[in-house]
């Protein structure tokens, strides 16, 4: 992975327990669009960690994990809530304060899905407004 932040290729997904994934988004710059034939092969990589993941959990607070595994040149960086919901980001560029900063504001937003009372944890988000406005913290921090 190279050591500069922004301009990278993103794939973020939420996971809720049971290891089902209830959001996903990619963030990769206009000159790498052929994101779409390695999403299968991200999710793949991406559910692989989950296991590391598991296995660093001991404390109940939300935790932000860092680089939790590698494969290849890119790099799985992981945050935990206190619900056990784990924020999975893969990536090829270094860009730690921007990652954290990324899962901080969007376990925020997190946070407001679960207090709509139709909202189930194990749900699909499908919010237009989450979305929008994963996508607007992923411009701010990942690119």
């Amino acid at each position: 992975p190279s050591s500069h932040g922004g301009m990278g290729s993103y794939s973020f997904v939420i996971v809720a327990g049971g290891d089902n994934p209830i959001y996903e988004a990619e963030f990769t710059p206009a000159h790498k669009k052929d994101a779409q034939d390695s999403a299968n092969l991200n999710q793949f990589v991406i559910h692989a960690a989950l296991d590391v993941v598991d296995e660093m959990l001991w404390n109940s607070s939300p935790i932000y994990l860092k680089v939790v595994d590698k494969f290849n040149d890119q790099l799985i960086s992981a945050y935990v809530t206190a619900g056990h919901a784990r924020f999975m980001l893969l990536h090829d560029v270094r860009n730690e304060d921007g990652i954290r900063s990324f899962m901080h504001d969007v376990h925020e937003l997190y946070v407001k899905v679960l207090l709509n009372p139709f909202h189930t944890p194990t749900q699909r988000i499908v919010s237009e407004t989450f979305d929008a406005r994963v996508r607007a913290l992923g411009k701010k921090y990942l690119n």
